[in-house]
């Protein structure tokens, strides 16, 4: 792996092939190995880069933990991205890394050339007060048996609860590869950081309403409410988004459907290529 000094940290990163540069961001309980079934399909045609984010991975933290917050997670990919120093990226996106990606786009669009995010975390996208209202519900009721385990001292319980929530369904860590769940519990040290983190640095639909980089906004058809209220408000809100629903799909449907997946991707990356990554106007 490259390593990238960034913000007084080093970041590990897996950087393949040639061409436009595609930037993988992981989310909760995960690393770079997230995204190991795109790796070779996107590099045939593409730059597949995937850092490991601050404290996330098997190396030492740089601290006690104490800088984790989705600002920290923002500031780090920017000033990555700068690193690279490679000119506009296609950004990839799932769950927590989608919402930092989304944030990355609104504050630095001169680094973004797209975004693609499968069910982004960001309940603030949540404007109508009925739907934020549930959202935040279900939110609550999806990491309360991980939080409770968590609490509790039991890290690889809280993984697994973890899993099985945002999936929506008993049983979906123990259907993940072998590599994905050790990769979880990996990280799963990660967790009690993500439970006591500052929420994400606040944006105005003005904001949200000035992306112009070509979005496209993923979600299942049976994900669970919470996602499916953030995934809906992000398409309506940001102009000229293409809204994905895939069918009989969940949270975690890259991993139980990497083909589909990285043909929906690299369908839209090879679109956004083809017409040289427009910036739509904004309002």
């Amino acid at each position: 792996m490259e390593q990238m000094h960034v913000n007084g940290v080093v970041l590990p990163y897996v950087d393949e092939g040639r061409g436009a540069p595609v930037i993988f961001v992981h989310g909760a309980c995960s690393d770079h190995r997230l995204w190991g079934a795109q790796r070779a399909v996107v590099a045939r045609g593409y730059r597949f880069i995937a850092p490991d984010q601050r404290y996330f991975g098997v190396g030492p933290w740089p601290d006690g933990g104490e800088h984790y917050s989705p600002q920290t997670q923002i500031d780090d990919l920017a000033a990555f991205v700068h690193g690279l120093d490679c000119g506009r990226v296609h950004l990839v996106g799932w769950s927590l890394s989608g919402g930092i990606a989304l944030q990355m786009t609104m504050r630095h669009p001169q680094l973004v050339r797209s975004l693609f995010a499968h069910e982004p975390a960001l309940g603030a996208l949540a404007t109508d007060a009925a739907e934020a209202k549930r959202a935040q519900e279900d939110l609550g009721a999806m990491l309360a048996p991980a939080v409770a385990a968590v609490r509790a001292g039991d890290l690889a319980a809280a993984v697994r609860l973890f899993m099985d929530g945002v999936d929506d369904q008993p049983g979906a860590f123990d259907a993940m590869p072998a590599a994905l769940r050790a990769m979880a519990l990996d990280n799963a040290r990660t967790l009690p950081l993500q439970i006591a983190a500052p929420p994400p640095p606040p944006f105005t639909s003005a904001q949200l309403g000035e992306v112009g980089a070509p979005v496209a906004i993923v979600r299942g058809a049976l994900t669970r409410p919470y996602y499916r209220v953030v995934a809906d408000a992000a398409g309506r809100c940001i102009p000229g988004a293409k809204r994905i629903v895939v069918p009989d799909a969940r949270h975690l449907w890259p991993v139980r459907a990497p083909a589909a997946f990285n043909a929906l991707l690299t369908g839209f990356l090879d679109a956004c290529e083809s017409t040289g990554c427009q910036v739509t106007e904004t309002r």
